[in-house]
């Protein structure tokens, strides 16, 4: 039987309703799953039209949970406190549903951040909503063709980051992405590379000394622990051999040291995941992007992977038994 999953529709300023169309019309995703969006039906309405595709196309949506009732007026919403708050409530209503057993996993249109927290939620992204719903902490994974990245930490000023890097919270992140790539992508012993945070991995110190004094006794302590794991290695260096297949999981030390070379190769193609969390959530790799918003130019390939991926990480988790 065909996994269901609950759509999130994301910002109803945003490009989310048109992704998540133009993703649930493509055959693929209808053979893979069943969709049940929560979200408004006058935006999705709108964005049917802005596609151009028929209320009867064929797709992968089976029913459309009506969380707000937004009055349009031919148009899409412009980005406000609003639609903030409008795409808290299609998070919260939809999370609530898979947390509760009525849906396989969630899926997440794009969310944001600013008009989340200007409509008064208090959150760096989905992310950190679904932690604090779910009561643990869940670590971000996202992943492309060539590359899987995780992140120690995420959506913190740069100037942050070195304050913030925590031995523990390491080894923490490498066990949970490693019985992730076992449980869920089919990896026996998952091969993870943990990139230095400064440059060259340090030089001995010279450049700083967050290598010596937190990432390396992490990794010994994962290794301990069952972790395939190796580093610091420089991140100048790393990611080639990543991208060749040499390791299956690069272990980041911040937002962009991961994004950027993920994107690079894969943009508009990689999926993020929540890992650590007592059900499965994934989401497309990008923003909100309101400048194509209502356009119906919109790239659905990430918002059909993160389907397809879900709808994978399902099958894979059940032959585990």
């Amino acid at each position: 039987m065909k996994p269901v999953l609950a759509v999130s529709m994301g910002d109803p300023a945003g490009i989310g309703p048109e992704v998540l169309l133009s993703a649930a019309a493509r055959p693929g995703v209808a053979r893979a799953c069943s969709l049940v969006v929560y979200g408004d039906t006058a935006v999705l309405a709108e964005a049917r039209r802005a596609l151009g595709m028929s209320a009867s196309a064929a797709t992968a949506i089976t029913r459309v949970e009506e969380v707000t009732a937004l009055r349009l007026r031919g148009q899409l919403p412009r980005p406000s406190a609003r639609t903030g708050e409008a795409a808290f409530c299609y998070l919260d209503a939809a999370a609530r549903a898979v947390q509760l057993g009525q849906h396989d996993a969630l899926v997440t249109a794009p969310i944001n951040k600013q008009w989340l927290n200007r409509a008064g939620h208090r959150y760096d992204g989905h992310t950190g909503y679904l932690s604090q719903l779910a009561g643990k902490p869940a670590t971000m994974m996202l992943v492309g063709r060539r590359l899987r990245v995780v992140l120690a930490t995420t959506h913190v000023a740069l100037c942050e980051v070195p304050g913030a890097l925590d031995e523990g919270a390491l080894v923490d992140k490498a066990l949970t992405s490693s019985e992730h790539l076992r449980r869920f992508h089919g990896l026996d012993r998952p091969r993870m590379a943990v990139a230095a945070l400064n440059p060259h991995g340090g030089e001995g110190g010279l450049f700083g000394d967050e290598e010596n004094r937190v990432i390396a006794p992490a990794v010994r302590r994962m290794r301990r622990r069952g972790v395939d794991a190796i580093g610091p290695l420089p991140a100048d260096t790393l990611f080639a051999q990543a991208a060749k297949g040499n390791y299956d999981v690069v272990l980041c030390m911040y937002h962009d040291q991961a994004l950027i070379p993920l994107k690079l190769l894969d943009f508009g193609g990689a999926v993020n995941i929540s890992m650590g969390l007592p059900f499965l959530r994934t989401s497309p790799d990008h923003g909100t992007a309101y400048d194509l918003a209502g356009s119906g130019k919109a790239d659905a390939g990430s918002m059909a992977g993160a389907m397809l991926m879900a709808a994978r990480m399902l099958k894979s988790a059940r032959r585990k038994g």
